[in-house]
């Protein structure tokens, strides 16, 4: 009953819902208080299991060392980063960051315009890591779940995330050699942005302008756009100021914004795959009126982490076998 109640626990909106499913789907006669304590406790051994695979993949050998009898593999895999809002008691709105690791496979869609097949890069086979804290526990729990898939044996691998410069900096200190990608739609709303500054009081021209840029964007030439925007900004205006802020946007990531090439080389160019991850954590901890104690959140966090990834019966036995904390 244990695993049950854990499992439930980290699926259902709340305790009191876990309750009822248990009792009336599981006829399983067990409380709310009841399982909130298996998964306290539980999860504090999610979480040890966790601190050990950090542990371990930080007393390996240095990222890019090489590794005797390794044996490169063919074929992609990646990793994204985003964070999402959750609600602590005593401390307010704190983020959460989520992690998504996963192998990339090749899929046929259709061109919207031509109605052509061609061949989009998309995840699959997703693992979820999730912190509530600072990026640099964060970067290093996502680099052992990274080692747990071989990272390192593949040739070709992808960071993909919006602009946060948190992500860039893990992306640093873990994935250097790997190919960064800043999600395209939110490169999109940042051109929508720049739009409306470059033409405020023209909609048309604006419109018009976004199209253009659209399509210089999509094929790699971010620092043109950049350019303009910053020959557009005289002055010390705030609009000429918000008009440096998007060129320098544009700039700074400048080679993350190949799409084009990024999307012929099988890599995904969006990074639904974290973000919908994020909205999965956000449905079990934001629901109406919910507020956590850092403590019960944390335990959890690797419970949900599990669900999502899929592998929560996997991990079960070496939780429930581990020395109690």
């Amino acid at each position: 009953m244990a695993r049950e109640a854990v499992w439930i626990s980290g699926v259902v909106a709340g305790y009191e819902e876990a309750e009822k499913v248990m009792n009336r789907i599981g006829h399983l006669w067990i409380s709310d208080t009841t399982i909130w304590r298996r998964a306290e406790r539980w999860g504090g051994e999610f979480r040890a299991l966790d601190e050990q695979r950090k542990a371990q993949a930080q007393a390996a050998p240095k990222r890019g060392s090489l590794i005797a009898g390794q044996v490169k593999k063919t074929g992609q895999i990646g990793a994204g980063m985003d964070g999402a809002m959750v609600h602590i008691r005593q401390e307010g709105w704190k983020e959460l960051k989520v992690g998504c690791l996963f192998d990339i496979e090749p899929q046929t869609v259709f061109d919207p315009d031509t109605q052509e097949p061609m061949e989009m890069g998309r995840a699959v086979n997703n693992d979820y890591v999730a912190h509530l804290g600072g990026p640099e526990y964060f970067g290093q729990l996502m680099w052992a779940q990274a080692q747990a898939r071989d990272w390192e044996a593949y040739y070709d691998t992808q960071i993909i995330g919006d602009g946060a410069v948190w992500i860039w900096n893990q992306t640093a200190e873990h994935f250097f050699d790997s190919q960064q990608t800043l999600d395209w739609y939110h490169a999109v709303q940042h051109l929508h942005t720049a739009a409306h500054l470059y033409h405020p009081d023209d909609p048309e021209a604006a419109n018009r302008w976004f199209n253009t840029a659209e399509t210089t964007l999509f094929q790699g030439h971010a620092d043109r756009i950049s350019d303009q925007l910053r020959d557009r900004a005289s002055g010390l205006s705030q609009r000429a100021k918000d008009l440096r802020a998007e060129a320098n946007f544009f700039q700074n990531n400048k080679r993350r914004m190949h799409y084009l090439e990024f999307r012929e080389e099988g890599y995904p160019i969006g990074s639904g795959m974290v973000e919908s991850g994020a909205k999965q954590f956000k449905a079990r901890f934001t629901g109406p009126g919910m507020r956590w104690s850092r403590d019960g959140l944390q335990n959890l966090l690797p419970i949900r982490s599990a669900i999502l990834s899929d592998n929560f019966d996997d991990l079960w036995p070496q939780v429930y076998s581990s020395p109690q904390n």
